[in-house]
């Protein structure tokens, strides 16, 4: 299938495994040019480096933070010295959380705040300018389904992902009139490595494995009952 994308430039954050890297890997088959951006910059250099060589496209990796606004504007300095600009971003960085309303303090609010909401505003106000420049652009938010309905013991991640959801509204009809269209996806259950780290810790020290711990959350929450793989 051929997209008509060949030689775009897109911006993937949270790009180094799961979704992101998926994300990434799909669009290089469709022959655009790739930034993989994560806070650990040897995976991010190494996803890049296997990307090139398998898709032949230009790929790089970069180490950045997207919840500190200084790493955003090193991250959008790299892409405007390496590629002129971006056509595309795909704001996928996020994480789950587990906690209590009533037990979640202050810090842990305002960094998932800064992670799923701030860090959107952030790369959009970096990479719109040479978006516009190019005649327009794309801004893919990767929200979730927690964000129309919340899963229980993460109503931090569930806020801050309905807040994406409002942003991307707000954003795409700020937008429209420079032909930059912005959306929202909102996943089910992906099988990632957040997912897998979270149902070991909680499944230490119990009679239930990780792998029956995700199986239950599946049965609970989705028709299909199983988790979907990020591909």
């Amino acid at each position: 299938m051929d997209l008509n994308l060949a030689n775009k430039t897109a911006v993937i954050t949270g790009a180094s495994q799961g979704i992101g890297l998926a994300v990434a890997s799909s669009l290089a088959r469709e022959g655009v040019h790739v930034v993989l951006c994560a806070r650990n910059g040897e995976r991010a250099a190494a996803a890049a480096n296997a990307i090139a060589a398998e898709f032949g496209v230009q790929a790089l990796g970069v180490a950045a933070d997207v919840t500190i606004p200084a790493d955003v504007d090193r991250l959008v300095r790299q892409v405007e010295d390496h590629f002129g600009g971006a056509d595309i971003l795909i704001d996928n960085a996020g994480a789950g959380s587990e906690e209590t309303i009533m037990e979640a303090s202050d810090e842990r609010w305002q960094h998932y705040w800064e992670l799923h909401v701030m860090a959107a505003v952030w790369l959009a106000r970096g990479l719109v300018p040479a978006m516009r420049r190019r005649g327009g652009g794309v801004i893919l938010h990767n929200a979730s389904i927690c964000a129309r309905q919340p899963l229980p013991h993460e109503p931090i991640y569930n806020v801050t992902k309905a807040a994406l959801v409002m942003f991307s509204k707000c954003l795409a009809n700020e937008l429209v009139g420079d032909n930059i269209r912005v959306n929202c996806i909102n996943p089910g259950l992906i099988l990632t490595g957040d997912w897998i780290k979270t149902a070991k810790q909680l499944t230490e020290g119990t009679d239930t494995t990780w792998e029956q711990h995700l199986q239950q959350i599946a049965e609970e929450n989705t028709p299909i009952k199983r988790f979907a793989t990020p591909e």
